[in-house]
């Protein structure tokens, strides 16, 4: 009965640890994706808004008149 109970939870088949290896692998590596593309999103938020902080500052820079044909 035990080796029944262990054989139906997994027991030791090298293919199921090779495959929890592998999707453990792949879960390292998304969640190392995943840091860098919200380091890239959170500098590209930065850019955005020290932009939006230099569109806040009112120059005097006289506007072009359309030209007269």
């Amino acid at each position: 009965m035990a080796k029944a109970l262990l054989g139906y939870v997994g027991g030791s088949d090298p293919r199921l640890l090779a495959e929890m290896r592998r999707l453990q692998q792949r879960v390292q590596d998304l969640e190392s994706e995943l840091v860098r593309i919200q380091s890239e999103n959170d500098a590209l938020n930065a850019a955005a808004h020290s932009e939006s902080l230099l569109d806040g500052i009112d120059i005097d820079v006289p506007k072009a008149e359309p030209a007269l044909t």
